[in-house]
């Protein structure tokens, strides 16, 4: 039999002033599972961490961690939630070493020493913060909040304040450690790869309510909104005519939900609109692509000029223009170079969302 959810925040609601910052969100944390908040400044994500963590008393709504009710039928202070709390700048105590910083929480005997080595810090047990790295400082955070065996972690915006470097690497040692003790963790982001990369789920916000809910492959690939899509990263979206089961649009027919008709939306990635071959330009056969002809394999889509191409090594992004004169992109390797006026023919190869206008923007 498992234990209950780790976080179960559910209806709610938050107004400052005229602002409402919350509004009916929902979020769910399973045991040991790492949820992301993600969505831009002014979403809501930190005042529902702040609510979850005790700080903020939600107008509407309920908070259960680990099952107890610690807001809404009854109120717990922060301080007994057995909640652990990662800020943005560390908050470390500058005039306590990095093992007393630890310890403040009065953690069991030998928490301290197990957590500076849960994250590679037991040289540092007597150094002081302003002698660390910013990624040291955060790290030490991290073995603070975990020192006294809390029941969920909460991180608000954790790598907000470091370098695009120290970031990337400093996130994925976080991951590591927080599923290495088995923790259940909360993060809030605004950055879209930080999420996407890192989370078991990730809660899109927008305005203060909740947009979608998903595993990261599934947010990204099938987005519930337009809006969504584009926040998410780099989204063509096309018009089209759905009926009977199927979408059609410029860059071809797709499938699509039959109770669907009329104008749609077709949103697809770059890197799911492939170019296929050269167009022949004199009645020859298109030329062959890295032994792929399209004769060869079926479905091979519209007629585009390349416009222009953006070179990051590893891969590419190219800007086309369609038939009707609408501009898209793809995402390619970076072994082929195209030019600008070369005309191609495009294919889709991954997943297509089909939207209907009329649903919330």
């Amino acid at each position: 039999m498992t234990g209950p959810d780790a976080i179960v925040a559910t209806g709610i609601c938050k107004q400052f002033g005229a602002t409402m910052a919350v509004e009916e969100a929902t979020v769910v944390v399973a045991p040991g599972q790492l949820v992301a908040l993600l969505g831009p400044s002014g979403s809501g994500k930190t005042t529902l961490l702040r609510i979850i963590a005790g700080f903020e008393v939600p107008d509407a709504g309920s908070v259960l961690i680990n099952g107890r009710a610690v807001a809404g039928t009854s109120w717990v202070e922060p301080e007994r939630r057995r909640v652990g709390m990662v800020f943005q700048d560390g908050a470390l105590f500058p005039h306590l070493t990095v093992a007393a910083n630890v310890a403040f929480g009065e953690p069991a005997p030998g928490r301290v020493e197990r957590c500076l080595e849960l994250v590679g810090l037991s040289h540092r047990a007597r150094s002081y913060p302003h002698e660390l790295s910013g990624g040291e400082r955060q790290r030490v955070a991290l073995a603070r909040a975990l020192a006294p065996e809390p029941e969920v972690v909460l991180l608000d915006e954790p790598f907000a304040s470091l370098d695009a470097v120290l970031r990337s690497s400093l996130r994925e040692d976080v991951a590591r450690i927080l599923r290495q003790a088995g923790a259940s963790a909360l993060l809030v982001t605004h950055d879209q790869q930080e999420a996407l990369s890192l989370a078991d789920v990730v809660v899109v916000m927008r305005e203060g309510r909740v947009e979608q809910v998903g595993a990261p492959e599934a947010v990204y690939a099938h987005p519930a909104t337009r809006w969504v899509a584009e926040f998410l990263g780099a989204a063509e979206v096309l018009p089209g005519v759905a009926g009977d089961g199927s979408v059609d649009c410029e860059l071809g027919r797709f499938p699509a939900d039959p109770s669907l008709h009329g104008d749609v939306e077709i949103v697809v990635r770059p890197e799911a609109l492939v170019i296929v071959a050269e167009a022949a330009t004199d009645g020859a056969d298109p030329v062959e692509r890295h032994g792929d002809r399209p004769s060869d394999r079926p479905g091979v889509g519209p007629e585009a000029r390349v416009l222009s191409r953006s070179y990051f090594g590893h891969d590419q992004l190219i800007d086309l223009e369609l038939g009707s004169g609408r501009r898209v992109r793809s995402r390619a390797g970076g072994d082929t170079q195209w030019r600008a006026g070369q005309r191609v023919h495009l294919r889709v190869e991954g997943p297509v969302t089909v939207l209907d206008p009329a649903a919330r923007p």
